[in-house]
């Protein structure tokens, strides 16, 4: 079969894919996203995503993952990249794995959404794919940023998450406490404040919203002001705050711990 072939990196579809895996504000002006990877293209396309253009590294084109990932995608949308191109373009993808765009989904609106996490000013890409990873295994399917949050589409943040992405609504907003007056439900925010519950005295078995901060900062006075509630992580020792991926990560999986003992225990 035949596929069409890159040669030089002043190619303009190369030049294109340069930008939506470099430029935030192109991947949103275009509403895209770049997988790399095999894992990842294929665990979007299970989710059922659609593959709008796939590069493949000349050099693997008889790889037999390669060939199994071939079989699934027309051979219109292939396109095989010569001389380690890929490396030329970006230091953000590897020149021996395939790379593919898909379209953003589309956004779900407030009033439809049960639990959600929100993320207020959270910086770190590493930190905001743990928390998709983790929110996926709790069985929270809603993640909503605020504008001033890393770019959640970006490869590092997709990197982290493995695969998360495609299982989740997410979306970016440009005032988080304005779409926080839609939400239904109770929102809890993670803070050391005297006026703050203990997570483990909570009752977490109905649909709920938490908020988390900036990792230097926390949440502004704006955020708290529209939470419900105030919690915090009990600790001991000499430790005063938790990094915040793991902090949504205890509190995600308390909430499910207490669902998962609600719905095994025998009827009275």
């Amino acid at each position: 079969m035949s596929y069409k072939i890159i040669q030089s990196a002043s190619n303009n579809e190369l030049k294109h894919l340069s930008k939506l895996i470099a430029q935030s504000h192109y991947r949103r002006q275009h509403q895209l996203a770049v997988l790399e990877g095999v894992h990842l293209i294929e665990t979007f396309m299970q989710a059922g995503y659609l593959i709008q253009a796939l590069y493949l590294p000349q050099q693997r084109i008889h790889d037999s993952e390669i060939s199994d990932l071939l079989a699934t995608i027309p051979a219109h949308q292939v396109v095989l990249v010569a001389n380690n191109l890929l490396d030329k373009i970006s230091d953000l993808v590897n020149s021996r794995e395939p790379v593919a765009i898909v379209k953003l989904p589309e956004v779900v609106s407030a009033s439809d959404i049960q639990d959600v996490i929100l993320l207020e000013r959270v910086q770190d890409p590493g930190n905001t794919g743990t928390i998709l990873r983790s929110a996926l295994a709790a069985g929270v399917h809603n993640i909503v940023l605020s504008k001033d949050s890393v770019d959640v589409w970006s490869p590092k943040v997709l990197r982290a998450a493995m695969g998360a992405h495609a299982y989740l609504n997410i979306q970016t907003v440009s005032d988080l406490t304005a779409w926080c007056t839609d939400y239904a439900y109770p929102l809890y925010a993670t803070v050391l404040s005297p006026e703050s519950h203990s997570l483990y005295t909570l009752n977490l078995n109905e649909p709920a919203g938490w908020i988390f901060g900036n990792e230097g900062s926390g949440l502004s006075a704006k955020m708290l002001q529209a939470a419900s509630r105030r919690v915090i992580i009990p600790m001991t020792g000499q430790t005063e705050s938790l990094n915040v991926a793991m902090a949504a990560t205890i509190c995600l999986f308390e909430q499910q711990r207490q669902r998962l003992l609600v719905n095994t225990l025998p009827n009275n």
